[in-house]
């Protein structure tokens, strides 16, 4: 479970909505943690709460915390996580079909080919000057949350006591949601050719490996970052 008290990169303006929000970026709550996150009383939480669960947009389960009462978790329910775009689904599937159907795999392998050459171009021109790893995890997040994925990144590792970057310091990069999600689920290229994409563009310093996959189960994409041991 995510620490309650980091604030969601995005924050809608309706309750409801903020709510959702929280429990898309940080996984299952307890009503007192998403209070904290959202700087509300627990009356109000309790109030938005029990209207999205009319609404089957969340639902909640019990979890034992040793003495006491059992502790109510609420979570996002699959009716819950559409609310969050997954741009053109429908026509993206029937698009997907299309392209095997005439050219077989080999031309989806190439249509996947001509998208990443265009977002390689777009992400190293924004990498460009940037020398740490955190900087390019900084702009990296940046230009995914505007495609649309919800993006985000934190350390691994503690920074020096001097507060100067470790240079053998990890990250975590997330990606809370998938705009593309029904697409990734129709072609999986689309999952491996963004894999090497980050590695590509990160540099050839740092390794990426996929942590969590939404297509294998999770919540959402994470990925690890860090710097490649140094030769002897």
């Amino acid at each position: 479970m995510s620490a309650p008290d980091a604030k969601p990169a995005w924050m809608p303006h309706q309750p409801a909505d903020r709510i959702l929000s929280t429990l898309k970026t940080r996984g299952a709550l307890g009503i007192p943690d998403i209070a904290k996150v959202l700087n509300v009383t627990v009356e109000a939480v309790r109030q938005q709460m029990a209207k999205l669960e009319t609404e089957g947009l969340v639902d909640a389960e019990s979890r034992s915390s040793g003495r006491g009462r059992p502790t109510q978790i609420w979570r996002l329910t699959g009716e819950g996580h559409k609310r969050f775009p997954d741009t053109h689904a429908e026509m993206t599937v029937q698009m997907i079909s299309a392209v095997i159907s005439v050219f077989g795999e080999k031309g989806m392998d190439q249509l996947i080919g001509a998208r990443e050459a265009v977002m390689r171009a777009n992400y190293k021109e924004a990498m460009r000057g940037a020398r740490s790893l955190k900087t390019r995890l900084e702009r990296l997040a940046e230009i995914r949350s505007r495609e649309g994925y919800m993006a985000e990144f934190r350390a691994e590792v503690k920074a020096d006591g001097d507060g100067q970057e470790d240079p053998g310091q990890s990250f975590l990069f997330i990606e809370n949601h998938c705009p593309i999600c029904t697409a990734a689920q129709a072609c999986t290229g689309f999952c491996r050719s963004e894999l090497q994409l980050f590695d590509e563009v990160l540099g050839p310093d740092v390794s990426v490996s996929r942590v969590e996959h939404v297509l294998a189960g999770a919540r959402r994409c994470a990925y690890r970052v860090e710097p490649k041991a140094s030769a002897p």
